[in-house]
């Protein structure tokens, strides 16, 4: 059985079941909801979800950042290599999100709550447009003593790559930090994704409680920029952003820091410390593709994250990586929400010679 044996990969972040169908002007001001926006769900939006699911059309993906990135970086892996863990509620909602995390080949070992209903987030496509209406329910619900449980726990202790979705800092700290000690205690990967530039705003203490444990942290350039004002460095510029960030106090001294930031078509930056101290940065240019074949932008991160999530799972370089994570970005955004296309398409580096 898989699950004895364990999976190289573990992901921790706010599960979500992300439900998208084509609507029409009628239907967002029903809700009164904007063409292309994202907001948190009130009571007179709690209609929308099934009014969603009832159309022909309706596409039901498992949402959530790293649940995105788990998904994806199992698309690139091996069978049996990834687990995803969070909190869902118990309820039809959970059904429908571990199954489609089974379908992708995630093992979940979700936390149900019995008072909280699972996260979802209703996404109305018009024409190129969404409109997000997110009710996090049960995905605030996490807790520490979950991960602690023995059977989960020996998952962890498993796992030789930890990657944490920075919207978790709003939920549970303490499993954070117990997935950092773990790693660097024994010389394991850690990986953090800031996630949204609010984290670095409002939740600054809480990230920087666990940045310490960082082996690779990825932010896009908003969020760079965000990281950089609330820490008051005094620029704007992502490359001398990303130097910063590779070189803030780490933990595990026997691991370099590498510090991602992507930045939509313009090439992706990667910081690393060196032995002498040093900090060497290379600007890696995206993948092109023909603008006719974009079909929807949203999840092109966390797509990202998961390639790069199975580059390094797979020992590859740190450039073959981020490669893997602009290729599989690169598949996601000619589908619809973060998706993948079936049958699988095989990784082929880049010639950037």
């Amino acid at each position: 059985m898989a699950a004895a044996q364990g999976y190289p990969l573990l992901c921790l972040e706010n599960p979500l079941l992300d439900i998208q169908a084509v609507g029409d002007a009628a239907l967002l001001q029903k809700y009164g909801l904007k063409d292309n926006d994202a907001i948190l769900a009130e009571d007179q939006h709690m209609g929308l979800y099934d009014e969603l699911f009832a159309k022909n059309d309706v596409k039901l993906i498992a949402g959530g950042a790293a649940q995105n990135t788990a998904r994806g970086a199992q698309y690139a892996l091996p069978a049996s290599s990834v687990c995803y863990i969070g909190c869902v509620g118990r309820d039809k909602y959970a059904e429908i999100l571990k199954e489609a995390c089974e379908q992708a080949g995630v093992h979940t070992e979700y936390r149900v709550d019995d008072a909280q209903p699972t996260g979802k987030c209703g996404v109305i496509i018009t024409g190129h447009n969404r409109s997000m209406c997110t009710h996090l329910a049960a995905a605030n619900e996490y807790k520490i003593e979950h991960l602690k449980q023995p059977h989960i726990w020996s998952l962890v202790e498993k796992a030789q790559f930890y990657y944490v979705g920075g919207f978790h800092l709003t939920v549970c700290v303490p499993a954070i930090q117990a997935l950092g000690e773990e790693a660097a205690a024994k010389n394991k990967v850690f990986m953090l994704n800031l996630s949204a530039p609010f984290i670095a705003q409002f939740f600054k203490d809480q990230l920087d409680s666990v940045l310490p444990y960082t082996d690779y942290t990825f932010c896009n350039e908003t969020e760079a920029r965000a990281f950089s004002e609330s820490h008051s460095w005094g620029t704007d510029d992502v490359v001398e952003i990303a130097k910063k960030l590779a070189q803030l106090p780490k933990k595990n001294s026997n691991r370099p820091r590498t510090a991602i930031v992507t930045q939509g078509t313009l090439p992706t930056v990667a910081a690393t410390v060196k032995p002498n101290g040093e900090v060497e940065v290379k600007e890696i240019p995206v993948r092109e593709i023909p603008k006719e074949s974009i079909n929807d932008t949203n999840g092109a991160g966390d797509a990202f994250c998961g390639g790069f999530c199975a580059g390094i799972v797979q020992t590859k370089s740190l450039e073959d990586s981020i490669d893997m994570g602009q290729w599989l970005a690169s598949l996601s955004i000619q589908e619809l929400g973060a998706s993948f296309p079936f049958p699988k398409q095989a990784y082929t580096p880049i010639n950037r010679s």
